[in-house]
């Protein structure tokens, strides 16, 4: 979900209430959802079960957007600025776009990530392409390997298409032949440029802050010498005075009036 903003101080409690819940709910979800693309041979039993936890954790997902809605002071602005969230959640809501539930569970593990690792950069971005090109595999997969024609029908094949796609190299030799599967690649394509966009902008928000500081560190460090330079200062003029005192009593015994 996208970053609540600081005038909204109802929704950033319900944040700090709900943040790791959902951040569970989120693997719970993606574990179910691995679990059902994965397994070729699951039980029919096993497979609705899953079915049911996906959708049902999907469910409270929506209930999440629905709250904070409820808590904004300004619904219709907090509807405009947070599209993308209405949008992953209403439309699995058709069967074709199934596999786009992930994205609910990718924009609540990344917020996550965030808040965790604010800061870090190497950090985020590798958990971030991580969760990104897993969960694409795994998407592109569902949609793609019961397809006609689909070149997609093995995780390593979709493994291997997720990696040349985030990284924008784009082979040709794998691409996804329905509608769903290319939704995920579109995704994949514009997650991809968001990583990279946090990473040059990270970057140069460490070199601005890193600059600021040592330039902080040497204007310290020269009041401190500044000051240190006149308290000597002070210090030898008192000598100097002291010596000119003892000069002209000396002057005055030898010449005295």
């Amino acid at each position: 979900m996208a970053t609540t903003r600081p005038e909204e101080p109802l929704i950033a409690a319900w944040d700090r209430r709900v943040d790791w819940w959902l951040t569970g709910l989120a693997v719970v979800f993606l574990a179910a959802y691995a679990w059902q693309v994965l397994d070729t041979s699951i039980d029919p039993f096993w497979d609705a079960a899953a079915e049911a936890l996906i959708t049902g954790t999907w469910v409270l997902f929506a209930i999440d957007y629905f709250v904070r809605l409820g808590l904004a002071r300004d619904r219709w602005r907090y509807v405009r600025t947070h599209v993308l969230d209405l949008v992953v959640l209403a439309l699995p809501m058709f069967r074709q776009l199934r596999a786009l539930r992930v994205v609910t569970a990718i924009s609540v593990l990344n917020r996550q990530l965030r808040g965790d690792f604010r800061g870090r950069v190497a950090v985020y971005v590798a958990g971030s392409v991580a969760l990104v090109g897993f969960v694409a595999a795994l998407a592109v997969l569902d949609a793609e390997r019961d397809a006609p024609e689909a070149s997609i029908t093995t995780f390593g094949e979709a493994l291997w298409w997720t990696i040349t796609t985030i990284t924008t190299v784009g082979y040709g030799d794998r691409y996804p032949v329905t509608f769903e599967g290319r939704m995920v690649a579109a995704s994949l394509m514009v997650a991809g440029i968001a990583l990279l966009g946090v990473v040059t902008a990270s970057i140069a928000a460490w070199f601005v802050e890193t600059v600021r500081r040592t330039g902080a560190e040497v204007a310290e460090e020269v009041a401190e010498d500044v000051n240190r330079t006149e308290q000597q200062l002070t210090e030898v003029l008192a000598e100097l005075r002291s010596v000119s005192a003892r000069l002209a009593e000396l002057e005055r015994g030898r010449h005295p009036t």
